[in-house]
């Protein structure tokens, strides 16, 4: 095969993303231990009328044929909020980023990168970083390892050759983000459960369940919590008000009030911890489609997940708190009544957290002392254009 075979389409309209989201289901059926997403959900992400990303980023998609068959896609985006942000937290001005990367092989995986970089370095960009599939708040980097399992809910996963490709193209990893595997069946270590206690016995700090009758408010507090404390972390963008309340709307039919946590301190709501049921579990049962009887498992799973494994994917303290004994305290208290709750409540006997950023010293701490190990490994790379 040579380039010339290899055709390049962009993307601009509503049947195109069809035909682009449909691509890369057909690619993840390709790879074991993946589980089919909702696909009305992999289409909004994607709508620049829906998702409210596109109100500070614009993008542009392609597909790559041979043959007049579909070999591979990929994104090319410029997030306007992450070239404000300093440079030392991975992104800056003149970065622009890829997504949604799938290929059949090494030279169509060329020519897609190739295209990518064309379009960035004609918006201006002199660096890319990748893959973000479209926003750092939904899917950063690349699975390097931990493809023997199946994902949890709202994880990337990916073919283990597809490293190999973006780093033969020239990118070095600026970034590595791991996941935690807790089997949560035992109660944590006795350091732990002393440290918990302590917390108990103080007047000043109250650890509480969301209240989900309250919810707009609630996402509200734990999104503005958000970005405070992560504020200073690499790859972090801020939360506009608009992306604040469409993520608490998309969330609100997973949210399990005995799985989610705000941690107050004389009244006021200073960190959270986010726990969300494994919807992989239904989803893998009925392939990633709600009709004609998808949707009535799916409505029975959320009512209650009986069963799930567990993921922590965020949880945050307020930046004045960090680094401080109490901030720990905080963070155990509200994953020992997560663990309680998910064991006693949804029979569930193993948990995933994360991502964590590898340099992440205090995650990193909490994730050892409470005994859990790292199962995934996600790199994000970069290249100058």
């Amino acid at each position: 095969m040579t380039d010339a075979q290899i055709g390049i389409e962009a993307i601009n309209d509503k049947k195109g993303r069809a035909r682009f989201v449909d691509l890369g289901r057909e690619f993840a059926a390709g790879v074991e231990n993946s589980v089919p997403q909702l696909r009305s959900e992999q289409l909004e992400l994607i709508d620049p009328g829906k998702n409210p990303f596109f109100g500070h980023a614009r993008a542009q998609l392609f597909i790559a044929h041979r043959g007049g068959k579909p070999v591979g896609r990929i994104s090319a985006h410029i997030d306007e909020l992450a070239l404000e942000m300093p440079v030392e937290q991975g992104f800056g001005p003149g970065t622009g980023m890829f997504g949604y990367f799938d290929a059949e092989d090494a030279e169509v995986a060329s020519r897609l990168l190739e295209t990518a970089e064309g379009w960035l370095r004609d918006q201006g960009m002199k660096r890319v970083v990748g893959p973000i599939s479209m926003s750092i708040w939904e899917e950063p980097g690349l699975l390097v390892k931990g493809q023997d399992h199946p994902p949890v809910i709202m994880m990337g996963h990916h073919p283990a050759h597809y490293a190999g490709w973006i780093e033969g193209h020239g990118y070095g990893r600026a970034k590595t983000l791991y996941t935690y595997d807790l089997d949560i069946i035992p109660e944590f270590p006795p350091l732990i459960q002393r440290i918990v206690k302590s917390g108990e016995r103080s007047a000043k700090i109250t650890v509480r369940q969301v209240r989900k009758k309250d919810w707009d408010a609630e996402a509200a507090k734990i999104l503005g919590i958000l970005n405070d404390a992560w504020s200073d972390n690499w790859g972090f963008v801020p939360l506009t008000p608009e992306e604040v309340a469409y993520t608490g709307v998309k969330l609100k039919p997973i949210i399990h009030e005995e799985l989610n946590m705000i941690a107050e301190i004389d009244g006021r709501p200073v960190a959270f911890m986010l726990t969300f049921a494994d919807i992989n579990h239904v989803l893998s049962r009925i392939n990633g489609k709600l009709f004609p009887f998808g949707w009535f498992h799916l409505l029975r799973w959320l009512r209650h997940p009986t069963g799930s494994d567990m993921r922590v994917p965020l949880m945050g303290v307020l930046k004045e708190f960090q680094n401080s004994r109490m901030a720990s305290q905080l963070a155990f208290m509200m994953i020992s009544y997560i663990r309680r709750n998910s064991v006693k409540k949804f029979d569930s006997t193993r948990a995933e957290i994360g991502w964590i950023l590898e340099d992440n010293q205090g995650m990193v701490a909490i994730a050892d002392a409470i005994g859990s190990s790292i199962n995934r490994e996600y790199a994000v790379y970069e290249k100058a254009l």
